[in-house]
């Protein structure tokens, strides 16, 4: 069976059955390897891409619930050259250690961003509290994304 998807601002052709997750298509049809699988259960958020602007958990969302709505994952963002304002506030902070979880946690913090563009330090350690770093880089992490605000980090 052949899906119809929107990734990245592109329509996309993928051979697959309804019951695919994103995460596979994502990775192994379209070669977008930013998001990662970590628990493939949705509790750890290294798979996070924005689904409709909404961040969402793609080891354990189903092909066929995407239907019309729009993917976007880290690749979409920026890129080395050009950078997102979100990438280079992780960038200037060091807020990736292991770098495992960072997709997950961008993908999280745009959304966060696109709904609150001047959030305090308390909604944004709110907002990421479901993606897991186990490498300890919460901090650094919620700093990164604190200045992505300060520097219009809403795109």
């Amino acid at each position: 069976m052949t899906i119809q998807l929107k990734v990245n601002g592109a329509m996309r052709s993928v051979p697959a059955e309804p019951d695919t997750p994103l995460l596979y298509v994502l990775r192994n049809d379209l070669g977008l390897n930013g998001a990662k699988f970590g628990c493939g259960l949705g509790q750890c958020g290294a798979c996070t891409v924005l689904l409709d602007g909404q961040p969402t958990r793609s080891c354990s969302t189903p092909l066929g619930e995407v239907g019309e709505s729009e993917v976007v994952t880290i690749e979409g963002l920026g890129s080395a050259q050009k950078p997102h304002a979100l990438q280079q506030a992780f960038i200037d902070e060091q807020a990736a250690q292991c770098g495992y979880c960072i997709n997950g946690m961008i993908m999280t913090a745009k959304a966060i961003l696109d709904a609150t563009p001047h959030p305090t330090e308390q909604q944004v350690r709110e907002g990421l509290m479901l993606n897991l770093c186990r490498c300890g880089t919460h901090n650094r992490i919620v700093r990164a994304v604190m200045r992505a605000a300060r520097n219009g980090g809403r795109t």
